[in-house]
């Protein structure tokens, strides 16, 4: 299988290639140049698979043989060891035909574990068959950083270097990526938001010449196909457990960066029967502006209580862009430059596609802790509110009754204490066991202005040799 820009103008690559490479030279994303499809038999000849065997059946498709099966067996049964519940993905009744899929059970409680616990085992694997050393760069608003930190940490041949924006991510969360104290680790506050920490990042790809010889940038955020491939998996295994192919489920999902609702429209793609795809916004809403009124322009950033969504240029909607404008990619091209002067306006072909798969909602902070208030009392379910958005954008929105909703829950509680006291909880969720002593652990991070020289500076004098 080949992968191919959504710009156009870059040469396709194997699947080795495109997970070592992240932006495409063009500026574009990789994506498939065909989507595996699975026919209904197929699917329900999986119903009693584990989740390691399910994933084994949906990424061979799109490894197509760069990794052998046997190894690649191996790489997914590593990736999930870590994780706290033996059903890696387990589903939680919160109301009449109404699901929620706990993807917190990693060992960083978030759902960017199930791409970024294979991606590091992945990674490992490919530079150790190519003995070649890379250095990871990665943006985080909150999970991913984390996420990619526990997944490297332990790999000889990346050096792995996070920013996240200064003072606005959670507490648990910061400390979750800063307390890691090893050699080839390093976190930087970047005094702004997460969009200048993704502007840095991106830079830094379109130009590696600050970096010694011989090593290449890695990235580790949703731009990295590998992540959207191990996360399609969990669709279909919530899809499984309540009884697909036979009848369709429906997902919600919190929305920030695009990447998770792309795996499930991909899944939906590959035949996994789809109903409804929720897309559940905080106050930056650019993706519901752009659903409900055509309106994708950047607005000033909202600090809320669910940061890991507190992003305004979601990068993975430019894979989505790529299949509403039938692959073209000179349109892409032309709508990213629009989108570089602050707007862009969908056609209206391409407009009508978007609304036929996606519903949207958008949730301000106050229906977001009445959110979590009314699910713990009425179920006694404590959600975090990312999760608590995906929730109540799912009621909001939900067409059909009879079809199962399913609403993913990104992040544990505990890593989002303030949420859950001003949502009237008396008492702070717990962290689980392996956590505990969390806050008592030595923090090493680097507060950096928001000026690139001064990140690459910070990064040529920590890479080793």
């Amino acid at each position: 299988m080949k992968y191919i820009s959504t710009r156009g103008q870059a040469p396709a690559l194997s699947f080795e290639d495109v997970v070592l490479t992240g932006l495409a030279p063009d500026g574009g994303l990789y994506v498939p140049e065909t989507l595996p499809h699975f026919s209904q038999e197929e699917i329900a000849s999986w119903s009693a698979l584990s989740y390691e065997e399910l994933a084994f059946k949906i990424m061979a498709p799109f490894v197509d043989g760069a990794v052998p099966d046997a190894e690649l067996k191996t790489i997914i049964a590593e990736s999930y060891s870590k994780f706290r519940h033996q059903a890696i993905a387990p589903l939680v009744q919160t109301g009449h035909n109404e699901w929620v899929l706990e993807l917190f059970q990693g060992p960083t409680l978030a759902f960017k574990d199930f791409a970024l616990q294979f991606l590091g085992h992945l990674l490992d694997h490919l530079l150790e068959k190519r003995n070649q050393k890379v250095v990871v760069m990665g943006a985080t608003s909150g999970d991913t950083g984390s996420a990619a930190i526990e997944g490297c940490r332990n790999c000889d041949n990346i050096d792995t270097f996070i920013l996240h924006p200064h003072n606005r991510v959670s507490d648990v969360q910061r400390r979750q990526m800063t307390t890691v104290i090893a050699d080839n680790v390093h976190n930087i506050a970047l005094e702004g938001n997460f969009d200048d920490c993704q502007n840095m990042v991106k830079a830094s790809f379109g130009d590696q010449s600050f970096l010694p010889e011989g090593r290449q940038l890695v990235a580790v955020n949703s731009i990295n196909w590998a992540r959207i491939m191990a996360q399609i998996v969990y669709y279909f295994y919530a899809g499984l457990a309540l009884g697909s192919p036979a009848r369709p489920v429906s997902f919600s999902v919190p929305t920030g960066n695009f990447g998770d609702i792309f795996a499930g429209y991909l899944a939906k793609r590959m035949g996994l029967p789809i109903d409804q795809l929720v897309i559940g916004t905080n106050s930056n809403d650019i993706l519901h502006r752009c659903l409900s009124d055509n309106d994708h322009s950047k607005h000033q950033l909202v600090h809320t209580l669910s940061p890991s969504m507190d992003i305004m240029v979601s990068s993975n909607f430019e894979r989505m862009l790529f299949d509403l404008y039938d692959r073209d990619g000179d349109a892409i091209r032309n709508l990213m430059e629009d989108f570089k002067s602050g707007s862009m306006n969908l056609d209206e072909s391409a407009l009508s596609k978007a609304r036929e798969l996606f519903s949207s909602y958008k949730l301000d902070d106050d229906e977001t802790l009445a959110t979590i208030n009314e699910l713990f009392e009425t179920c006694e379910y404590l959600v975090d509110p990312h999760t608590a958005i995906g929730i109540r954008a799912a009621r909001a929105t939900r067409r059909r009754q009879d079809i199962p909703m399913i609403c993913l829950a990104t992040a544990h509680p505990a890593k989002f204490p303030e949420a859950v006291r001003k949502a009237g909880q008396e008492t702070d969720p717990q962290l689980p066991h392996h956590m505990n002593d969390l806050f008592e652990r030595e923090e090493r991070f680097e507060v950096l202005p928001q000026d690139l020289s001064a990140v690459q500076s910070f990064m040529q004098q920590r890479i080793r040799s």
